[in-house]
């Protein structure tokens, strides 16, 4: 079935919500038809135009029992990550739209704000909701607006993060309002790590308690035994006889949340009426739910995993579409994960480490070879790099490999907890460049222009497999300080990518062909865009030089010289922004030397990106071939 000839005949409820007011005129028995036309819509769509599948089919219910409760969008539905969050994008507005999810002009894959009022605030990274909700309920009691409600919605993953640890314990702390739902399905992408998780697997709470504790605080309230002053005090001796009332201590309660659950996350109907009996009460509350991962799919049931983003399927058999890959060059997270186990095999100072990703980045490889060298520490980027920097201080050799628009998370932590020992910690940065589909919030565009001034660290960009496995093995043979490595998402370009491990000279680039009065300096694996772009320009009778950098850290002074002697212009690409990256790292190195040849930057300039493929991208912010082809063109001509 194509996307062409998909209607909602099948769907005559969903048909008929435009917003969350159409969905509040059904009676609350519809509401499980509601949640399963929601879940044939999804599956549908999702099987022609690929994107987040099990997490948005965990959370219907929830989605559905919030619209259906809270006003929105003037109540504040905050959800983390975004991955959960079809069904909401669905019931508000964005039905019809639904079919441009993830594509260029088209619906983000992820909550965010600038393209509805219903997304309250940017979903891309973990772990952030809490904290964005507390500053919107914090704001709301300062300016008087006391009827608003506030929701974060977080997974059970994104919990064990640092940032929702503290944004509970400002919780705790602040007077506030803030209703947090725990969307609690056991996974993460891959499977969930980490105490938090295994401890909220065996919460329990009683329904009748918090029934009687809430009457008893407003009897005590009402003949002014307690007031509001007074109440941390009563909460907590209540949560004490709670504890040796049930042999359990709950850590949310413990800080002073009033805690309800686990409820079965997938009962719309219970979950409404729950929501309705705490809606309205004072003081912070966190509501635990239970859900399933790919509810409402048998494939993505069995497999929560691989279906978290499947690509194409055939929605009714659950097959999902595999690609043809005889013949075609590995991904460059296989080429690395590959590689990764090979040293591991002959320096038993290797240690791998990811952040909740190891099926993404290729750690999985080594993970199933030595598990106890790989470290999976959850969604916790600032604590994987100064775990790899404790790894690092006693001798071992970690290699922390993390996306890119993650990694910015351990910003501090690379400088202080790394950097300042020079510490040999391998920084293997997975998805760099423009990721396509996934959007803004996931683009790697930052990465060489905030390592680049780290002193003492390495970085460097291979354009092919056999330098990334060549920067690998000379990483690890280093020892003088830290190596950033930055590849980009997706398939490289050599089929036989298997060579031999050598080291590589630190610094070094290479001059891939050597042409006439223009010179294009790449790093990365954009270098293949400059292939085309040549080629393109032959047609026209330009014959330009090609110098890949390798290193953005150290630069090659000698091919720079070279460069500047040899040529009348330069033109620098880079698959990342242009502030700060190899063009600033350029023109800085011929200004210093008071050298006035023109440098044209080409990459990303002053902007966000959003969604749309690779390719399109490329072309949008000039860095595809013809875009490169035609810069290069134009600065012949003025020679």
């Amino acid at each position: 079935m194509s996307d062409d000839n998909f209607t909602l005949e099948h769907c005559p409820l969903l048909a008929t919500i435009d917003s969350p007011t159409d969905l509040k005129k059904l009676s609350v028995e519809q509401l499980p038809q509601v949640c399963s036309e929601l879940r044939r819509f999804i599956i549908h769509h999702l099987s022609v135009n690929p994107g987040h599948f099990a997490s948005s089919m965990g959370a219907v219910e929830i989605v559905v029992a919030l619209h259906y409760v809270f006003n929105t969008p003037d109540d504040r539905i905050v959800w983390d990550v975004g991955h959960q969050a079809y069904a909401h994008k669905i019931l508000t507005g964005r039905r019809d739209l639904f079919k441009t999810n993830r594509k260029m002009g088209g619906l983000s894959g992820f909550p965010i704000p600038t393209e509805s009022e219903y997304d309250t605030f940017t979903a891309g990274h973990a772990s952030n909701s809490i904290s964005a909700a507390l500053g919107m309920a914090i704001a709301d009691r300062l300016q008087g607006n006391t009827d608003r409600k506030v929701v974060a919605v977080i997974g059970d993953a994104s919990i064990g993060g640092g940032l929702a640890f503290e944004g509970v314990n400002n919780v705790s702390n602040n007077p506030n309002d803030l209703l947090i739902i725990l969307n609690d399905n056991d996974m993460s992408i891959d499977e969930r790590v980490g105490g938090l998780g295994e401890y909220m697997s065996h919460m329990t709470t009683s329904k009748s308690y918090n029934n009687l504790r809430y009457k008893t605080y407003n009897f005590l309230k009402r003949h002014k035994i307690i007031n509001d002053d007074r109440k941390g005090l009563i909460l907590r001796f209540s949560n004490s006889l709670k504890s040796l009332l049930t042999g359990q201590q709950n850590i949310f309660e413990g800080l002073n949340i009033r805690y309800f659950g686990p409820y079965d996350g997938h009962d719309v109907v219970k979950l409404v009426k729950t929501l309705r009996d705490i809606k309205d009460m004072r003081g912070p509350r966190l509501l635990h739910l239970h859900t399933i991962k790919g509810k409402g799919y048998p494939a993505a049931e069995a497999d929560p995993t691989t279906w978290h983003a499947p690509g194409r399927y055939d929605e009714a058999t659950g097959e999902r579409v595999k690609e043809d890959n005889t013949g075609k060059p590995p991904k460059f997270q296989t080429v690395m994960g590959e590689t990764l186990i090979e040293l591991a095999r002959d320096n038993e100072r290797i240690v791998a480490i990811t952040a909740a990703m190891p099926g993404g980045t290729g750690v999985d490889i080594m993970q199933k070879e030595m598990p106890e060298r790989t470290f999976d520490v959850g969604i916790s980027e600032g604590h994987a790099v100064t775990f790899a920097g404790g790894l690092a201080k006693e001798g071992l050799h970690p290699f922390c490999c993390i996306y890119s628009s993650f990694l910015q998370r351990g910003y501090d932590q690379i400088i202080h907890d790394v950097a300042v020992l020079r510490l040999p910690v391998t920084f293997c940065i997975d998805r760099g460049g423009l990721v396509g589909e996934d959007g803004v919030t996931h683009h790697g565009l930052f990465d060489m222009a905030y390592l680049r001034p780290v002193p003492g660290l390495t970085l460097c960009a291979p354009r092919n497999e056999h330098q990334l496995r060549r920067m690998m093995y000379t990483a690890q043979l280093d020892g003088q300080g830290p190596w950033a490595i930055r590849y980009p998402r997706g398939r490289g370009s050599q089929v036989d990518w298997r060579c031999p491990l050598e080291p590589i000279p630190v610094g070094r680039g290479e001059c891939l062909h050597r042409g006439g009065r223009v010179a294009v300096l790449s790093i990365g694996a954009i270098a293949s865009q400059v292939t085309k772009a040549l080629e393109l320009l032959q047609t026209s009778g330009i014959d330009a030089g090609h110098y890949d950098m390798i290193f953005l850290k150290p630069l090659d002074d000698n091919l720079l010289a070279q460069v500047a002697n040899d040529y009348q212009a330069v033109v620098t690409v880079e698959d990342g922004t242009t502030t700060g990256g190899l063009g600033s790292a350029v023109a800085e190195w011929m200004t210093a030397r008071g050298i006035t040849m023109p440098v044209t930057r080409l990459g990303v300039s002053d902007m966000f990106v959003h969604q749309g493929t690779p390719e399109q991208l490329y072309a949008l912010c000039g860095i595809d071939a013809a875009s490169i082809a035609e810069t290069v063109k134009m600065l012949d001509l003025r020679c």
